[in-house]
């Protein structure tokens, strides 16, 4: 069983435990980045989550948008790279560029 294929069945049980929560799916990648397209991390509605997208740059703004896609039910599509002045910040310190689908699961 694959690192993702452990995180949907989180996502799984999860919903069957009737926890709303959202998943993150890495679906492009360019240049050096972390992980590859079909990661995935899965958040709970109480900040819980399993998974990456990224190997820890980008999980932080990853969870906060979600939070928000349980609020609201409308999903997102997230995009980081590395720019000069937020190489630091939020974002890919290693030069690649991801882009992450972002969506609700409900119970």
């Amino acid at each position: 069983m694959s690192a993702s294929d452990d995180v949907l069945a989180t996502a799984e049980r999860w919903m069957e435990e009737g926890r709303s929560g959202a998943l993150a799916t890495v679906v492009e990648t360019w240049g050096s980045a972390p992980r590859p397209a079909g990661s995935h991390l899965i958040v709970d509605g109480q900040g819980h989550f399993e998974g990456s997208v990224s190997g820890g740059c980008v999980e932080g703004a990853v969870i906060a948008e979600a939070a928000q896609v349980i609020e609201t039910g409308e999903p997102r599509m997230l995009e980081f790279g590395v720019a000069d002045e937020t190489a630091w910040q939020v974002g890919l310190s290693c030069g690649g560029r991801i882009k992450v689908y972002l969506e609700r699961l409900e119970p």
